[in-house]
C-alpha cells in the first residue's frame, strides 16, 4: 500500500510532492515566473533656471571700455538618455535674453542694446548609483548659442555672433519613487561671443565674456 502511494505521488509531479511536504518551497512553473520590469533609458526634467552672467567684455580700440549683462530666471527642459546605469547623455533646452550695458569708459552709454539667445547644450554624464534614492552626477559637454531678435538702444544696431562654448555640470536627483524625483543642477558655460555694434554712426566690434552660471532646480521623471 505504501509503495502504491509513493508511486502515485511521483507520477503526479513536483507540485503534488510539494503539497504533501509542508516544508518544501513553492514550485512556480517556468512559464509563470515574474520577470523584473525593464527600466526605460529615457528621462526628462523641468527646471526653474537662474542665468547669472559674468560682467566682462570690451569694445576693440576703446581704452578702458567694459560691458555688463542682465541676469534672468527662465524655464528649462532637458532630455536624458541612459546608455548604462552610470552613463547618460543630456540635451538641455531653453531660451533667455540679455540686456547689454556699457561700463568703464563707455558707462555713459547706459543700455547698449538687447539680444535673445538660444543656447542648446549636450553633455555626457556619469551617474553615481551607490547612494540609494540620492543620485549625484557630473558631466561635461558642448554648447552652441544662437543670438536672435537683437536690437540697439544707445547703439544704432547690435549683432552678437553665434558661438560655441564648453559646458561643465554637476547635480543630483533625489528619487521619490521609481519614476518621480527632485533635481538640483549647476552648470558653467564658457561662452565668449564676438559682436559688432554701431554707435553714433561709427562701426565697432568687440568680445562679450558672458561665461554664465546656470543654477536650476526642478522635477525629474524617469519613464
Amino acid at each position: 500500500m505504501r509503495a502504491t502511494l509513493a508511486a502515485a505521488v511521483a507520477l503526479a509531479g513536483p507540485s503534488v510532492a510539494a503539497a504533501a511536504d509542508p516544508t518544501a518551497p513553492e514550485v512556480i512553473p517556468a512559464g509563470e515566473m515574474a520577470l523584473p520590469e525593464a527600466v526605460s533609458p529615457w528621462q526628462v526634467r523641468l527646471r526653474a533656471l537662474g542665468v547669472i552672467t559674468r560682467d566682462s567684455g570690451a569694445v576693440d580700440g576703446v581704452a578702458g571700455s567694459g560691458l555688463s549683462f542682465s541676469d534672468t530666471v527662465i524655464p528649462e527642459l532637458d532630455i536624458s538618455y541612459y546608455f548604462t546605469d552610470n552613463i547618460a547623455a543630456e540635451l538641455i533646452l531653453g531660451t533667455t535674453f540679455a540686456n547689454v550695458y556699457g561700463e568703464g569708459s563707455i558707462a555713459g552709454l547706459g543700455r547698449v542694446g538687447k539680444t535673445w539667445l538660444l543656447p542648446p547644450s549636450l553633455t555626457l554624464q556619469y551617474h553615481f548609483t551607490d547612494f540609494g534614492a540620492f543620485k549625484p552626477y557630473i558631466g561635461a559637454g558642448v554648447n552652441y548659442t544662437m543670438f536672435y531678435s537683437q536690437s540697439g538702444a544707445a547703439a544704432t544696431s547690435l549683432d552678437v555672433k553665434n558661438s560655441f562654448g564648453v559646458v561643465l555640470q554637476a547635480g543630483f536627483d533625489y528619487m521619490l519613487d521609481e519614476h518621480w524625483g527632485l533635481n538640483v543642477d549647476v552648470k558653467k558655460v564658457l561662452l565668449r561671443p564676438d559682436f559688432d555694434v554701431t554707435v553714433g554712426g561709427a562701426p565697432l566690434s568687440g568680445s562679450a565674456e558672458l561665461d554664465p552660471w546656470l543654477i536650476g532646480t526642478g522635477i525629474t521623471y524617469r519613464f
